[in-house]
């Protein structure tokens, strides 16, 4: 499985950068140069210098340390939907998928009406209705991806829940719990981690068009949506703030898919050519 993730030289450069980014989020109070807070009237916009390697915003505040502890920020609210979003939507595909009926009529109608919205609507009504704060943006986010992974889930449950090893645990008297659980579940444990590495990046996405309307975690808070929408009020005179945000956003979006791209190497043995 390595080596076919090696050999995948787009996932490994995707798999460092997202490593960094990591990093970075994890160790931004020592990292970042100044406090991100801190204002300083006197360096107002200033531009790159020795002292501000990515200049300053309209508060004086430094730029690279506000996009240091912007990354924290964004990877909790990514990774952290993410996972939410995966083990409800697994546990509802998973029972709509192996008990079929009306437990499956249920479950994926309500799927359907879920993302019947687009994401952006669906997480403006539900920030309008909880508030903008950390958690309520986990759960907002959450709830955009969980009809993503129960789609997936129940899916790959109908096309294992009749194979051979399924029905001789049935035929034992084995329940549906250690059959979901010992059975079904690492059987599509790969094809989860592969959607869910790739839709990190979209809840990264997703957080930062709610900051840059106002809807989400509010200021001074740095994350990399309201750097943008700061940014813009002074796009002419000082680009830094907007650009070097953006592009932080688009180098972790498309690294995370970078590497998406090399775990499905991974855990796919069609790919690695077994």
């Amino acid at each position: 499985m390595w080596t076919a993730f090696l050999r995948n030289r787009t996932a490994l450069v995707g798999g460092v950068i997202a490593v960094l980014i990591v990093f970075v989020g994890v160790f931004a109070p020592w990292i970042a140069p100044y406090d991100p807070l801190a204002q300083d009237s006197f360096y107002r916009l200033a531009d790159r210098s020795v002292k501000h390697w990515l200049g300053t915003d309209d508060f004086g505040r430094d730029v690279l340390s506000r996009i240091i502890w912007g990354t924290r920020i964004s990877l909790i609210i990514g990774v952290a939907s993410v996972v939410a979003g995966l083990i409800v939507g697994t546990l509802m595909g998973m029972m709509a998928g192996f008990l079929r009926g009306k437990t499956e009529t249920v479950i994926m109608r309500f799927t359907d009406v879920i993302m019947c919205f687009p994401d952006l609507i669906l997480a403006i009504a539900v920030t309008a209705a909880l508030g903008s704060n950390l958690i309520n943006l986990i759960l907002t986010i959450a709830l955009v991806m969980t009809p993503r992974f129960a789609r997936l889930s129940h899916g790959l449950i109908l096309s294992l829940r009749e194979r051979d090893y399924v029905v001789a645990a049935q035929a034992i008297g084995a329940g549906v719990p250690r059959i979901l659980i010992r059975h079904i579940f690492p059987n599509i444990f790969g094809e989860l981690l592969v959607a869910g590495t790739l839709w990190i990046g979209v809840a990264i996405r997703l957080e930062a068009n709610l900051a840059f309307i106002g809807m989400g975690v509010q200021p001074p808070t740095p994350t990399w949506g309201n750097m943008i929408r700061e940014g813009v009020d002074v796009l002419i005179n000082a680009p830094w703030i907007s650009v070097f945000a953006g592009m932080s956003i688009l180098i972790t979006i498309l690294s995370f898919n970078m590497l998406g791209d090399g775990v499905r190497d991974m855990v796919d043995p069609r790919l690695r050519g077994e």
